[in-house]
């Protein structure tokens, strides 16, 4: 199935980097999730507001200008029907299809719900894979996962 991105997402790429950028574009050729671009650039008011209320954990975050003059991270949402579903498994094949992107484009990428794999292009298997050895490491450590499914950055 092949999908594009729409004119609202490709507005919301305005100040994401363009390395970043290729990956996104070429994750939706090969996608088999339809989804859109949620956020890239984000100011620091709308930052600490996530902050505040627990739905980010840094005021670090690569949504921010970085010293390049671009944002470093997207959030990208799952389409079913027509509508955002947050349903984990399809933001692991959007991981699977943002790996695929960043491979072609040689750019070194960070899934949200991964976070203990610093470069997906790295990682030899699956994202849900990459996703479930980042919880049993973290449960190992006795600490809760913070999962973000939605969540790519460069590295």
């Amino acid at each position: 199935m092949s999908f594009k991105l729409s004119d609202r997402s490709l507005s919301r790429l305005r100040g994401v980097h363009p390395d970043l950028v290729k990956v996104v574009k070429a994750a939706i050729d090969v996608t088999d999730v339809d989804f859109g671009v949620g956020i890239g650039l984000r100011t620091e008011e709308e930052q600490a507001a996530l902050v505040a209320k627990g739905a980010s954990q840094t005021m670090k975050s690569k949504h921010l200008r970085q010293d390049d003059g671009f944002c470093h991270a997207v959030d990208l949402f799952a389409y079913v029907g027509g509508n955002v579903d947050w349903s984990l498994p399809l933001y692991d094949n959007i991981a699977d299809a943002m790996k695929k992107g960043a491979l072609a484009h040689s750019v070194q990428l960070r899934w949200g719900a991964a976070w203990s794999v610093p470069n997906v292009m790295e990682w030899e298997g699956t994202m849900e894979e990459a996703m479930n050895s980042y919880i049993d490491l973290r449960r190992s450590q006795d600490r809760r996962p913070f999962i973000d499914g939605p969540h790519f950055e460069l590295m």
